[in-house]
This record gives C-alpha cells, structure tokens and sequence, in this order.
C-alpha cells in the first residue's frame, strides 16, 4: 500500500506498527524515524498541498484534528475523494485504540493487536514500579512560556504523571490546556518544572527562564535539578513515543 502521512503524530504511530516502509509522503514536521527522511514533503501540516498528495496516489492517508485548523486538511481529502482516516487521540487509551484502527484498515489486523498489547503492557510495567515508590512528586508542565501554557486534567501528560508515580498540578482543571498565571503556579508548589515547549528543541530552551521569574526563589530548590528539560518530542505529540517519555521521565524523578 501507499500510505501518506499529515502530522509526526501519526508518523510515529506507523513505525510503531512497523509500517514506515509503506509511506510514500510526509508533513514538514515529520522528523522520525530516520528512514523517512527522504520522502517528499507535504507542506506544513495546516498548509498541506493537496495537489501533491493526489499527485503520489496514496491507498490512504493518515489525516488528524490533533492542532486546531487540520480540518480544512480533511475537508480537501473528502473533497478529492481520497482515501482517508482521521485520528485525534486525547489519551494513552486512545493511541492504543488508533493502533488497532489504523492497522486494520491498511490490511494489518494481526500487527496491531500485538502493537496495541506491547504499548499496554509498557505502561504497565511503569505503573507496577510506580506502586514500589515511596514518594508521589508534584509536576508542573511548561507547553509555552509566554504566555504559559500548561496541561489539565483532560491530557495525556496528566496520565503520563500518574503512571510515572507523580502528579500534574493542575490535574484538577477540566481542561486539556490551561492559560496559567506564574502566580498560580507558584502556590501550587511544584516538586519539579517540567519544560517541554512545543515545536522548540531541547538544546534552545534555558533554564533561566524560568529561576528569573518573580517569586521564583519561593519554591526552595536544593538545586537546578528540579528544573527539567525535556524533549518537546516525547511528551507533546499524542504518539506512541510517549512511553519513551513515559520511561525517562520514571527513572528522573526517581532516581
């Protein structure tokens, strides 16, 4: 089959099933696995051009509503006629459920059950080490700094805190993305920052952004250890690389 690609989200969810070999096209921002590498590019993923993927004659297209303005992507593939399905997960169950969805419609039921079982039983070795943890830290996720965006309840990183042994702060807000106020954030008293600002690679974001924030100092850090910098790559896509996140952020907080 001739599968395309529209956002690194559902990229990784083929090489996840071990189907990278089937793509013949891919968003800008689709940046893993090395093997895709030389494939042509789409266009941004809310600037697909549509003329190139009729142009690869895809058996389907893995479109997504994850980033607000990917609907005009799906309307143009309803338009053209071409083959498509649109995955929008919110939650580790649903990158689970797509596993499963996706393989079956490019013919390969079998590998994503078995996709699906392995994603299930890695989150579930982290939560059975979790529950031999004597403490529970408290996280504070950066998305963006300015001004700050953060995560709610209604978020995979929320899940991603609770199966690590720890919690999100702002678990309490019925929000998928919450606009939050520095002031907020500061009586909340986070155990640890944890900065992974979308589309911004680790190497460029600083710490100091944050220590130069008024009251910065009232949090009592023994040291910058409490600040993490994070890959945006493993903790802001809703893929299956979230277990890697999911892995590295265990072995950081309790180390």
């Amino acid at each position: 089959m001739r599968i395309i690609s529209l956002c690194p989200s559902n990229t990784e969810l083929l090489e996840y099933l071990g189907l990278t070999h089937l793509l013949v096209g891919v968003d800008d921002f689709s940046d893993w696995p090395e093997a895709i590498a030389g494939l042509p590019r789409l266009g941004p993923d809310l600037s697909i051009n549509m003329d190139l993927v009729e142009e690869l004659q895809p058996d389907m297209v893995l479109a997504s509503l994850s980033v607000p303005g990917m609907e005009k992507n799906v309307v143009a593939l309803q338009q053209r006629e071409i083959p498509h399905i649109v995955l929008n997960p919110q939650s580790l169950k649903d990158i689970e459920e797509d596993l499963i969805k996706t393989a079956e419609v490019l013919g390969e039921k079998e590998r994503g059950l078995a996709a699906a079982r392995q994603f299930r039983s890695r989150i579930e070795n982290v939560k059975q080490q979790s529950r031999n943890t004597s403490k529970s830290p408290t996280l504070y996720w950066e998305w963006w700094p300015k001004p700050i965006f953060t995560p709610g309840k209604i978020n995979w990183l929320t899940e991603i805190s609770e199966a690590a042994g720890a919690v999100n702060i702002f678990q309490d807000v019925d929000m998928a993305s919450i606009m939050a106020d520095w002031e907020d954030v500061l009586s909340r008293k986070p155990d640890y920052i944890c900065l992974a600002w979308v589309g911004v690679r680790k190497a460029k974001v600083q710490k100091n952004v944050v220590k130069k924030r008024p009251g910065f100092e009232k949090l009592n850090y023994p040291s910058d250890d409490h600040i993490l910098i994070l890959e945006e790559e493993l903790y802001c896509r809703p893929s299956p690389r979230l277990l890697d996140g999911l892995e590295k952020l265990y072995n950081i907080i309790h180390k």
